[in-house]
């Protein structure tokens, strides 16, 4: 049986409380959990309230980059010779980018927190309080061992300390994660090599891991390079899902199609300038990840209302909605799914179709996946019922 998703919050962690005109199934009557400068003016509260609830699966979310503020502080101050502001207050300033450069810079400065297996372990735990605290079922949560390795951590250590974590998030707050191993495409091939050997030696790979992918920087780190080490993973079972079309134009997103064989791709921004990519994409029914606040705080995209996730869906392209690293952009995965009920127009019918997107582009069983629609659409006929 599930575990109940009451408030898996520690004290120290306010929500402020919206309140709702109605309760759905698992809520508690008259209110509802919603960081209050996650609530979007341009979408009703009753929706907010509708997405809070609902069961959702994240498919694009980093390890390292869902360190809330209170977890980022608090590894500040186990580490005070680093740059990083040990005030949760002062970290929302330190996380205003002004461009994916600087963006990338202030990431690798909060990698440089995780020192210690103890630091892995609690980061990776509090991630999945977080994701609980939100009705995430299940997550494919991208980690970089290569920057934790090379760093001194004990490659064993690591791997014993994210299983850890998963075990015990799945036993008590009921959230399923899995791993995405990335390769840190700013690292060069010496760091797609040690994170192939991580991904594929049986004697160290985690039984968490499904995936392998490619991240940081597009610009000057073309795909083609690493598709010697993306084989060796596909050939030892893990699925190919690299970013790709961030910050590059469409070319970048068929070479990662082309010669990194991708099932999903991250982010896939420009995609929509090019219409036989999309037709491919959607043709063939491979989801992009789409983060819609990621692409404003990076820069990536100008402004929401110039996203083009309204290009993918009338493209018919399978999208699922993430969020990325959530506390760096002041946002979580309910706000994503609220930014895309604006920009699409989804009513809760809508937003289930949407938190279905996600389920069906993951790599979990067929047992889980019918388990997690099931009760997507448990949930929605009740609160449409109430």
């Amino acid at each position: 049986m599930r575990p109940a998703y009451d408030d898996p919050r520690p004290a120290d962690q306010p929500i402020t409380r919206v309140p709702s005109a109605r309760a759905g199934p698992g809520r508690r009557s008259g209110e509802e959990p919603m960081p209050e400068h996650l609530v979007d003016p341009d979408v009703p509260r009753d929706l907010h309230a509708f997405i809070a609830g609902l069961p959702k699966a994240e498919l694009h979310v980093h390890h390292v980059g869902s360190a809330s503020p209170r977890i980022v502080s608090e590894l500040a101050a186990r580490h005070p010779d680093s740059k990083v502001p040990t005030d949760p207050e002062a970290l929302v300033d330190y996380f205003q980018f002004t461009d994916f450069a600087h963006f990338i810079d202030v990431y690798l400065s909060v990698v440089d927190l995780i020192r210690t297996p103890e630091d892995v372990r609690l980061l990776t735990y509090e991630v999945a309080r977080d994701m609980a605290r939100q009705q995430v079922r299940y997550a494919e949560l991208t980690i970089t061992p290569f920057s934790s390795t090379r760093r001194g951590i004990d490659e064993g250590a690591f791997m014993d300390a994210i299983e850890d974590a998963r075990k015990a998030a799945e036993a008590e707050f009921g959230t399923v994660l899995r791993w995405c191993f990335d390769i840190p495409g700013e690292a060069g091939l010496e760091s797609a090599e040690e994170t192939t050997r991580l991904a594929t030696d049986d004697r160290v790979r985690p039984e968490g891991l499904v995936s392998f992918g490619l991240g940081g920087p597009e610009i000057g780190v073309g795909r083609p390079q690493f598709k010697p080490y993306f084989d060796q993973a596909i050939a030892a079972g893990l699925h190919s899902v690299p970013h790709a079309g961030e910050t590059t134009g469409p070319q970048t997103v068929w070479d990662a199609l082309t010669h990194l064989r991708a099932e999903r791709i991250g982010h896939g921004t420009s995609s929509a300038q090019d219409p036989k990519l999309l037709a491919h994409l959607a043709e063939h029914r491979i989801p992009l990840e789409v983060c819609p606040t990621s692409n404003i705080a990076t820069r990536a995209v100008r402004t929401l209302d110039e996203h083009p996730l309204k290009e993918f869906a009338r493209a018919g392209v399978l999208v699922t909605v993430n969020s990325d690293d959530p506390p760096m952009f002041g946002t979580d995965l309910n706000n994503e799914y609220a930014v895309a009920a604006r920009l699409l127009g989804l009513d809760e019918r809508g937003l289930a179709e949407l938190a279905k997107n996600g389920v069906e582009a993951s790599f979990l069983d067929a047992p889980g996946k019918t388990r997690i629609r099931d009760e997507i659409d448990t949930y929605t006929a009740a609160w449409l019922s109430s």
